[in-house]
């Protein structure tokens, strides 16, 4: 009898295989973060340069350790502020691959943001336009003898490498206070069609259609009085007007440095993490233990984010100067 993983394995190899046919597939293509917290940028372009830093974050994402071919991601991301016009700007750039089965996915975007002071704090408007890459390994499909589900004749199904590229756009809106922030932004604009194709064939082609997704995101940062502890409530909502999904998360971090947290993303996992801030470094562990009937095939999921600062002066008459100093 095929085990759990077994059987996982063949709906991952499934699935990827319906997503590259002659219709049109429509998917989310963006991962989550269990430390979305520490990577606002990503899910929203104008959070880049929101701070006074060249904040440089790299991250990778283990999903559902102990299934073979199961989804892993990674994340590198940079972005700074600067002045222009005598106004506050921030610029950023962000490169993401995924791997799931057969099926490879890439993003890279250059973002741009404007800022402005208003009510006490600071409003940002972005914009990020980049490519999504698209690749489904069609020359590894293994269909079994005694599979009654897939016929190795069918055209649907790829028999060689196939890969493609489309331009991809972004953009959302973000309002950060010395207590608070709360934004809200939307990828994949256009909903970006990405012919994927062999190459030398002209006449065999598959379709990817990434879905246009909707993020409202927010947290905040609470002193408690007469301690070295602060609280850090956040949440993540995204929706492709279809699917609907929700997380919170609760941290609390000691004296600037220790911090520990726990989330619960809805009906899907709960979540534990930790971190430390030393100098201008962050280290970041999260652990997902899925709810569903996943669990019984897979230990839980680990993500590891790590990320740089360095200070920056936009003083005018300091301002290629630049030193680091400890994380804020």
């Amino acid at each position: 009898m095929m085990n759990h993983a077994g059987r996982t394995y063949r709906f991952l190899l499934a699935a990827a295989v319906l997503m590259a046919t002659w219709c049109h597939a429509t998917a989310q293509v963006d991962p989550q973060f269990t430390q979305y917290w520490a990577v606002p940028a990503y899910y929203n372009p104008s959070a880049a340069g929101n701070t006074d830093f060249i904040h440089i974050t790299g991250g990778s994402k283990l999903q559902w350790v102990g299934i073979k071919h199961a989804p892993m991601t990674f994340l590198i991301a940079a972005d700074m502020p600067f002045k222009f016009l005598n106004k506050r700007w921030g610029t950023g750039i962000v490169l993401q691959r995924e791997s799931m089965g057969l099926y490879r996915s890439m993003q890279a975007g250059a973002q741009l943001a404007w800022k402005k002071r208003i009510l006490r704090g600071t409003l940002s408007v972005g914009v990020q336009a980049g490519m999504l890459n698209e690749t489904f390994k069609g020359t590894d499909i293994f269909i079994p003898d005694d599979d009654d589900a897939h016929d190795p004749s069918d055209d649907a199904i790829p028999k060689n490498d196939v890969t493609g590229n489309a331009f991809d756009l972004n953009a959302g809106v973000m309002f950060t206070h010395k207590w608070f922030w709360v934004g809200a932004s939307c990828t994949h604009i256009t909903s970006p069609s990405v012919t994927l194709k062999a190459e030398g064939e002209e006449e065999k082609y598959y379709e990817f259609d990434a879905g246009r997704t909707f993020y409202l995101m927010g947290g905040s940062n609470i002193p408690i009085k007469n301690t070295l502890f602060e609280i850090q409530p956040s949440f993540l909502v995204k929706t492709d007007t279809k699917f609907f999904q929700a997380e919170v998360t609760a941290r609390v971090r000691y004296n600037r440095f220790l911090s520990a947290g726990v989330g619960y993303r809805l009906n899907d996992a709960v979540s534990a993490m930790i971190g430390a801030e030393f100098k201008n470094f962050f280290l970041g562990y999260a652990f997902d233990y899925p709810m569903s009937a996943i669990n019984k095939a897979t230990t839980g999921s680990h993500e590891v984010f790590i990320s740089y600062n360095v200070k920056l002066d936009l003083r005018e008459k300091n301002k290629n100067h630049q030193k680091c100093i400890r994380l804020l």
